[in-house]
């Protein structure tokens, strides 16, 4: 575990909680655990509200939707 071991570690653990407290740890821990949901959230909105993009387009399918676009009608 790149020359740390387990005392290492659980030093470490007891050096952030003295300096931070848990309530700061706890309302950290929330914050980032909101954000990850929040962006899970976003990211499938957007797969929902776009085409399927895995599918190639050609010139020639690009040309046609250029085509009806500019014709007046």
């Amino acid at each position: 575990m790149a020359g740390l071991s387990i005392w290492h570690v659980l030093i470490f653990a007891i050096v952030v909680i003295l300096l931070f407290g848990t309530s700061k740890l706890k309302n950290l821990g929330k914050d980032v655990g909101g954000a990850v949901k929040d962006f899970k959230k976003s990211i499938k909105e957007d797969e929902v509200a776009t085409p399927n993009l895995q599918e190639p387009r050609t010139l020639e399918h690009q040309n046609t939707h250029d085509v009806n676009s500019t014709v007046k009608h």
